[in-house]
């Protein structure tokens, strides 16, 4: 058998197993039913629906594994450690993680990210836009019926440089006039390379977060995705930049009001939304919105299991999450000036190189177990390599420290989660009660850290809901 020939079956298969167990496209919520009537249906409604997408997801034990299911860069062995291990890495994600290295990249012309020589003077100024999809699977059998415009829009880094960033505007099926209200949505973590840019991956199907924008959609609220700045465009995402994620969040919102078929506008009730990395965001704009986008009227934000102090969150994660330490290795050193190979040996310069090109699902799954000893020069861990060159770049990002506006906020966090602390999201939701804040804090037993997403949907939805009808959320700060 030649060589194409084998590779071509082994594609066919690859692509034959995640269309039945893998069918609903979100790397991390994958279960093994058959697909479903709409995309509408993939959010869960209930809690039930919740529990019963995690139990799905985590059914299968690793025998199925085998070269035709599991990534290139992975060997069988390394998916079946990862699986038998770790309750956070399942079969499916490993089975969609080998999927994804087949898929053409036909979303988003790639000539749409390249940033032109000249940027508007103002932020949240719109650049340019171009019409998209949504797919909830990469085999393109569910795409959403939500209009999709992916565009560009003017912001600022940190270093108060103009740059150009993208996100993405989805309005239901129907919808017509001005938007009462609409959610913002700032993605989890994605990885760090342009490739991995929710408004390219929504495209192909292969974004995690689409079960996040179809709950929205689903309650008929407008969706706004943001990229990050340095995700899709030019220039470096540094990854958990408390400032620059702000500033894309603000910034995006501003802008959606001049995409062109846009129904936001000044008056529209905003939500900021976020999860993990998503959640560190939707606080930082919450922190940096009175002095840098004032004039947005944010109704309400939900901020799920915020990474509030990096290095306590560094030195908590296990070695199933050795990539985001990896991550944020590499965009410390960046923003440091630092060269890498000033303290990583060549194996782990060489895993850095291989990580920050791989999304979410491929990197957990290269580096699960991963001693981070093993990739430094004299043995030392990534945490003691944070300590001793990047707190100070760790301590800029450090949330709850500023005053936010005076919403109904909402924080949700598992108590079984295994990579941010539960500490930190109660101490958050703490900090805004001692504040004087409405606080709604949900906690739930989902396990993992993408067990408490899931389980965390349907409240955040009921939350959405209330706030927007002007009704005020229970408040949980007589408890905390």
């Amino acid at each position: 058998m030649s060589t194409s020939r084998h590779r071509t079956l082994t594609h066919s298969r690859r692509f034959a197993v995640l269309s039945t167990a893998a069918v609903t496209g979100l790397a991390l919520t994958l279960g093994t039913a058959a697909a479903p009537a709409s995309a509408e249906s993939l959010a869960p409604q209930t809690e039930q629906e919740a529990k019963d997408l995690v139990e799905d997801r985590q059914a299968e034990d690793s025998d199925s594994l085998n070269r035709s299911n599991v990534p290139q860069g992975v060997s069988v062995q390394q998916a079946k450690a990862a699986v038998d291990k770790s309750d956070a890495l399942t079969t499916a994600d490993v089975e969609y993680a080998a999927a994804l290295e087949d898929l053409p990249a036909n979303g988003v012309p790639e000539d749409f990210y390249e940033t032109p020589d000249e940027l508007p003077d103002e932020d949240g100024a719109v650049v340019k836009q171009a019409e998209s999809d949504f797919y909830l699977d990469p085999v393109k059998l569910i795409k959403h019926s939500a209009k999709t415009t992916t565009f560009m829009y003017k912001t600022t880094d940190e270093q108060g440089t103009a740059r150009a960033a993208t996100a993405t505007l989805l309005t239901p099926k129907g919808a017509s006039g001005p938007a009462d209200d609409a959610v913002v949505i700032s993605p989890g973590t994605q990885g760090i390379a342009d490739k991995c840019a929710p408004s390219r991956q929504m495209g192909m199907g292969t974004e995690y977060e689409g079960i996040s924008v179809a709950s929205a959609l689903a309650a008929k609220h407008p969706v706004i995705v943001v990229d990050y700045l340095g995700l899709g465009t030019e220039g470096t995402h540094h990854y958990l930049n408390r400032t620059e994620e702000g500033r894309s969040v603000l910034d995006a919102a501003r802008a959606v009001q001049q995409v062109e078929g846009s129904e936001i506008d000044e008056k529209t009730q905003l939500q900021l939304r976020g999860y993990s990395q998503g959640g560190h965001a939707t606080t930082a704009a919450l922190e940096l919105q009175k002095e840098w986008a004032p004039e947005l009227n944010v109704a309400s934000a939900s901020a799920g299991a915020v990474p509030t102090d990096l290095y306590k969150t560094v030195s908590g994660l296990s070695s199933v999450y050795t990539a985001f330490a990896l991550y944020g290795v590499d965009t410390f050193a960046a923003q440091a000036d630092i060269d890498l190979s000033e303290f990583l040996n060549e194996k782990g310069q060489e895993t850095v190189a291989e990580t920050s090109n791989q999304c979410t699902v491929e990197a957990l799954l290269s580096t699960a177990f991963t001693d981070s000893k093993s990739l430094t020069k004299d043995g030392r861990s990534l945490q003691e390599i944070v300590e001793e060159k990047f707190m100070d770049i760790a301590d800029r990002q450090r949330l709850g420290k500023a005053p936010v506006p005076d919403v109904p906020l909402l924080v949700n966090h598992s108590r079984l989660d295994d990579v941010i602390p539960f500490e930190q999201g109660k101490e958050l939701a703490s900090t805004w009660c001692r504040a004087g804040h409405k606080v709604a804090f949900e906690d739930n037993l989902g396990p993992t850290h993408v067990g408490g997403y899931i389980a965390s949907l349907p409240r955040v939805e009921t939350f959405t809901s209330r706030t927007f009808a002007g009704k005020a959320p229970l408040d949980s700060c007589w408890r905390l």
